[in-house]
């Protein structure tokens, strides 16, 4: 694809990277066979190669309006694209680019805005998170339907073990899944000290910054980048040999520090570093003796929702399956598994009518062969089925650890 780019970007670090990247577009189409909005919508706008076009006539100074950010604001990010694409079109990062220049030239609307600035300022701060999840759940009784099923169950922080060994790691507590689901790192950590690892939870880490990284508040991700860095990098030095993260959209993202940070003289080679080390418990996991685990795998049916971040922005398809395979649970075949579920991170939010599309598409293929329990390895996704899911939904290391 030929560009000629506006002067006020084509010669920053940042158009010259847009450029690259819509360079390498051939405009072949095959990245709308598994574009979820696109299968849902029939826009040519609201898939990847059109997007693609938008971004391009943006970029090179045609006007810019609303209905061009709306398209850019239905994109997942889920990177499906990315996995069809043939040229490796790195189309998420050109969205992110895109969707952060536009933002500089439409104005969007005050609520819009709110709520932005609403979730930039709760979801990734666990101490301002945690009370309104409580009050939300004390008051669910009287809450009507359509936001009653949103409000998640609550889950009892699992004991660590107390055991020390020889090879230790270190844990991402994360932001919302730290509050929500806290049995999901203690599940890690169960399973981990049966195999020989003890993992460590530093407490000045926090949010991966993906909230506000992909609401085009890059400064800000980065800000808890750096915070992340600085808090793992003593234990790093000290000998723990990766950053297990359970919630695969967190494993996405600190696998893209080094991206992130590449132009920071002070973090760029820490970030790297980081971004190397970042490990999904799967990858952990399958390298180990499964039979001193010693499970009493119930005799029930199991459905597993890949998220999108762990097979298309990971490129770890197929990993957890394996893992479950082999330690005896019966597992479901889910149709369309590329598709994303509708969470998103932030999109079920600010995209709700489309977000509950997929949704019951989702459902409709992970209960067709009617599973006893779904699940997955994501906490948006995890709370995203679980509002509408007729069956339990839990984090596939929740279902191993319960095995023990």
């Amino acid at each position: 694809m030929q560009t000629e780019l506006s002067d006020d970007i084509k010669d920053t670090s940042i158009g010259r990277e847009a450029d690259a990247i819509l360079r390498s577009c051939v405009h072949c189409g095959f990245c709308t066979a598994t574009c979820p909005t696109y299968q849902q919508l029939g826009d040519e706008l609201d898939s990847p190669r059109g997007r693609i076009y938008l971004i391009k006539q943006m970029l090179e100074g045609s006007a810019v309006t609303a209905k061009t950010q709306t398209h850019l604001d239905r994109c997942l990010t889920c990177r499906a694209c990315e996995t069809t694409c043939p040229s490796g079109v790195r189309y998420g990062r050109l969205v992110e680019i895109g969707r952060e220049y536009i933002d500089r030239k439409v104005a969007r609307s005050l609520p819009d805005r709110f709520t932005r600035r609403a979730l930039r300022a709760i979801l990734p701060y666990p101490q301002r998170l945690a009370p309104l999840v409580k009050l939300s759940q004390i008051i669910k009784p009287i809450l009507p339907m359509a936001l009653k099923v949103k409000v998640p169950a609550r889950q009892a922080t699992s004991s660590m073990p107390e055991r020390q060994h020889a090879r230790r790691m270190i844990a991402l507590a994360g932001c919302a899944q730290s509050v929500i689901k806290p049995g999901t790192n203690g599940a890690a950590a169960k399973i981990l000290d049966r195999v020989g690892i003890t993992l460590t939870t530093p407490p000045t880490a926090g949010c991966c910054g993906a909230v506000n990284y992909h609401l085009t508040r890059h400064d800000e991700g980065m800000g808890f980048m750096r915070r992340n860095i600085d808090a793992w990098w003593p234990l790093i030095e000290s000998g723990h040999e990766a950053i297990l993260i359970t919630a695969s959209g967190c494993g996405a993202m600190v696998k893209e520090y080094g991206e992130a940070l590449k132009n920071d003289p002070e973090y760029a080679a820490k970030a790297a570093k980081i971004s190397a080390l970042a490990k999904d418990p799967c990858e952990v996991i399958a390298n180990e003796d499964l039979s001193s685990l010693k499970l009493n795998v119930p005799d029930k049916k199991v459905a597993f929702q890949t998220p999108c971040t762990l097979q298309h922005a990971q490129r770890l398809d197929g990993r957890v399956e394996t893992i479950l395979s082999q330690l005896g649970f019966k597992l479901t075949t889910v149709p369309d598994g590329h598709l994303c579920c509708g969470s998103a991170g932030t999109y079920s939010i600010l995209q709700p009518q489309m977000s509950q599309r997929l949704l019951e598409s989702k459902l409709t293929a992970l209960m067709s062969e009617r599973p006893d329990i779904i699940a997955t390895a994501n906490i948006g996704c995890h709370l995203h089925l679980e509002s509408r899911a007729g069956v339990p939904v839990k984090h596939w290391l929740e279902l191993i650890a319960e095995a023990m």
